[in-house]
């Protein structure tokens, strides 16, 4: 019988991945367009958006859909692996010493490539970034994200920080910020801890959809708090995800800087600013508000919506995976994406509550050791307080 920080921990972990699985297939389309390709909206797994995906896109030959995850999930799972081998809390410079040699120092299988290869020969360029910068360029890793585009890149991947930090939303936040600081910068590297904060409320035995916007709202800054606040006003007041694309997105498009056409950007694309949000982390929480934080609704409110379609819904999977436990995401869906990937969706999430459960009996000791030097220096005890 599982705990409830296994249970939770495995949720969030296979309920990021099936997400991922469900919307790698409509990544980059139009919500028309996926109606139209698929006659209908998507309800489960799907095949490609394109039948000939190994030349759909030369820069891009990956057999998304049929229960593929995306990069998404293998860096994910990457990030677990680094916890373990690292066993202690994570930040900038572990980046640099557990996460480059995940990705580049052994092969293993690429659901999207159909083969054996290196993480980083699967990864986008903002990812392939880190080991530019860390491991050729021998950057500071505290300001190795500085000139990266800015997108989810280092969001898409934090769940395990929320995790490793449940309950806590505070401390995953600091955590994520100075981890993603090797990644990336601005409003990016934002995202990446509010969204491990979201992780960490919805760790909380008596956490709901309500109280992870709260925690989003009260830890984000700048143009991404304003963002979330925005979107997931408009959330509030729509009943169906079938129908909350067009509303979702004109909240969404003024804190954007990817445009309407998804795959031609202008020239102030995925810029540095203080009044832009990445487009993925409100539209999860907003198909989390729609769906009532309930599983299924708020990933196909992802995988519909388009756009960066994986990435919003491995997020809202990620969330309602961690409120509802491993019993709340679909079993038929994780069970054929597991088969399909090749991989074990249920063990990153044990190995990782195993983590969590130890460096929270070292957070403990630490603090009851600072207790106690600092009961000394303010003479906690003393006649008169002195």
């Amino acid at each position: 019988m599982l705990t409830p920080l296994q249970d939770k921990a495995v949720g969030s972990l296979v309920g990021a991945a099936v997400g991922d699985a469900l919307g790698g297939a409509t990544e980059g389309w139009t919500p028309e367009r996926i109606r139209h390709r698929y006659g209908g909206v998507v309800e489960g797994i799907v095949p490609p958006f394109n039948a000939d995906w190994r030349n759909a896109r030369p820069i891009a030959p990956y057999h998304k859909g049929d229960g593929h995850v995306t990069d998404d999930t293998l860096m994910t799972h990457a990030l677990v692996r680094v916890y373990a081998r690292a066993g202690r809390h994570l930040d900038a410079y572990a980046a640099a010493e557990h996460l480059v040699p995940e990705m580049m120092g052994e092969k293993r299988w690429i659901p999207e490539l159909e083969d054996e290869a290196l993480p980083l020969q699967r990864v986008f360029l903002a990812e392939k970034w880190i080991v530019a910068r860390l491991h050729y360029g021998h950057v500071d890793p505290r300001e190795a994200g500085t000139g990266n585009i800015v997108n989810c890149g280092a969001a898409m991947y934090m769940a395990p920080v929320g995790i490793v930090n449940a309950g806590d939303p505070d401390s995953a936040y600091a955590e994520a910020i100075d981890l993603a600081g090797a990644h990336q910068s601005s409003y990016g590297r934002e995202a990446a801890g509010v969204f491990a904060a979201c992780v960490a409320e919805a760790m909380r035995p008596s956490a709901g959809v309500d109280s992870v916007v709260a925690t989003a709202l009260r830890v984000a800054r700048d143009g991404t708090r304003s963002a979330i606040e925005a979107v997931c006003e408009r959330a509030r007041g729509i009943g169906d995800w079938r129908e909350a694309a067009p509303e979702l997105r004109a909240a969404m498009a003024p804190f954007d800087t990817v445009a309407d056409d998804y795959r031609d950007q202008g020239l102030g694309a995925r810029r540095p600013s203080r009044v832009h949000a990445i487009e993925e982390l409100p539209m999860a929480l907003a198909f989390l508000l729609i769906a009532r934080g309930g599983y299924r609704d708020a990933v196909l409110g992802g995988v519909n919506y388009g756009r960066d379609a994986d990435s919003i819904a491995s997020m809202a999977g990620a969330v309602a995976g961690a409120l509802g436990g491993r019993d709340g995401v679909p079993q038929d869906w994780s069970t054929d994406v597991a088969k399909a990937s090749r991989l074990d969706l249920e063990a990153p999430g044990l190995e990782l509550a195993e983590v969590a459960r130890r460096l929270h009996a070292a957070d403990v000791a630490r603090r009851r050791a600072h207790e106690r030097v600092f009961a000394e220096l303010a003479g906690a005890g003393a006649e008169g307080g002195r």
